[in-house]
């Protein structure tokens, strides 16, 4: 099972006593999962998923809440995909049940987005945004990127969606993804805040244990990049000097060098791998690394010139 389907599997099962909260995760399932078929005057509300656990949930909300009744139906897919689709048929008995719903007003014309009395109060708000994941939600898992997203065909829902989750700072966006709205949630502390705020608290153990994981992995990269740097900087360095160095002795030899240079040109070529702490510990007296840095330049500027004035002979030759 993904991730995502476990994280489906734990929402569907969280059951509350408050009618108004079951009622906004049902408006939400149905609003997204639902299509209407009238036929002789009578009307059929079908819910369909690929979730055995979101289809007992939708069951059960109706018969119990609505007290309509309820049928539920099969279906074996073939090709390549082998999940069941499960249809739940809700047989409503007036128009007052889709107004419960919030899908049509009392003119009997659909209401677009949210309906304001669906997601009076924060706990409704959060059953409404927990219904919509449940119906047309995806997380993906964590050890890849971090992304959450909730589809509708929708434009106007999409928009009132993201705007819910903005309201719990969630830094929710829209985007078109071929004739699809696609509301998502990117930065990982915005997807763990929401896996708690609707009740999927395994899941957000499981995801906050892979981040926690996954950051240090990459500090624990940066450290060893940076650690690895440094040292390719220090061997360049060291290398650099030492030409330098075997230039002036080539030339004009090191005895010509003043002491203080002298000293720290031999030890650098005796001991080419020291780090300059370990050149300035060697000198007497003890030198500091900046006092080290500070006569190696001097070497490289004094090996810069003499090279200079052999290119200027060369070409006076």
């Amino acid at each position: 099972m993904s991730f995502s389907a476990e994280t489906k599997d734990e929402l569907a099962r969280i059951e509350t006593d408050k009618r108004c909260c079951n009622l906004a995760e049902l408006a939400a399932l149905v609003r997204m999962d639902g299509t209407l078929q009238i036929a002789n005057s009578s009307y059929v509300l079908s819910v369909t998923t690929e979730s055995a656990p979101v289809a007992r949930k939708v069951y059960r909300l109706a018969k119990n809440l609505l007290e309509l009744p309820v049928d539920i139906m099969v279906r074996r897919k073939l090709r390549l995909k082998k999940h069941n689709s499960y249809t739940v048929k809700i047989y409503p008995k007036a128009l007052t049940d889709f107004q419960e719903l919030g899908l049509i007003d009392a003119k009997g014309e659909i209401l677009p987005g949210i309906p304001g009395f669906l997601v009076k109060r924060k706990c409704d708000r959060i059953a409404y945004l927990r219904g919509a994941f449940l119906a047309g939600g995806s997380i993906n898992n964590p050890e890849g990127t971090y992304h959450l997203e909730i589809i509708t065909n929708d434009s106007l829902h999409a928009e009132a969606l993201c705007k819910l989750l903005n309201k719990f700072g969630l830094g929710a966006k829209v985007s078109l993804r071929k004739n699809w709205h696609v509301v998502y949630l990117k930065e990982s502390e915005h997807i763990v805040e929401l896996l708690g705020l609707i009740g999927a608290h395994r899941a957000l153990l499981e995801f906050e244990n892979v981040r926690v994981l996954k950051d240090m992995r990459n500090q624990v990269n940066r450290l060893v990049n940076c650690e690895t740097a440094n040292l390719n900087k220090t061997v360049d360095a060291a290398v650099r000097q030492r030409e330098n160095i075997q230039t002036i002795a080539n030339t004009i030899g090191l005895q010509a060098l003043p002491q203080p240079l002298r000293e720290i040109a031999e030890l650098r070529l005796e001991y080419p791998d020291a780090s300059l702490k370990e050149l300035g510990d060697m000198l007497t007296p003890k030198v500091g690394k900046s006092g080290v840095n500070h006569r190696l330049r001097k070497i490289d500027e004094l090996a810069g010139k003499l090279e200079q004035q052999m290119k200027k002979a060369q070409k006076g030759g």
